[in-house]
């Protein structure tokens, strides 16, 4: 859970404090997905993202929009209040994940992010 730390350590400048890490945690660099697909991504139940999309839109990161293509779903967006400081972490957050693989071949690295690709797809 170095990787973890790591971020919460190219955080600790952020104006908000951050929740509790889950086992492995992922900031996708999209917006717009459902409420189901993070639940997936995450191993996490989709009551738990619910409460969790509720809390974030409460505190105006994120807003509820309904899918065009499938109006039945919410789509999740993030706001310009919440994509600020991703935007402003990216890089610390690059320079761990390039110092993670600094030791690797290329090739290694491939592999390595394929295997962690092929992980998570089996437990979702």
């Amino acid at each position: 859970m170095i990787v973890v730390a790591g971020v919460r350590a190219a955080a600790m400048t952020a104006d908000r404090p951050t929740a509790p890490a889950p086992r492995t945690t992922t900031v996708p660099p999209v917006t717009g997905l459902s409420t189901y697909q993070p639940a997936r991504d995450s191993f996490v139940t989709a009551q738990s993202i619910a409460d969790l999309v509720r809390s974030l839109e409460t505190r105006g990161l994120v807003r509820r929009e309904r899918d065009p293509r499938n109006r039945r779903e919410l789509l999740i967006l993030l706001t310009a209040e919440a994509r600020e400081p991703l935007d402003r972490h990216a890089g610390p957050v690059r320079e761990l994940e390039e110092r993670m693989v600094r030791e690797l071949t290329a090739h290694r690295t491939e592999q390595l992010r394929t295997a962690l690709s092929k992980a998570r797809h089996a437990l979702s």
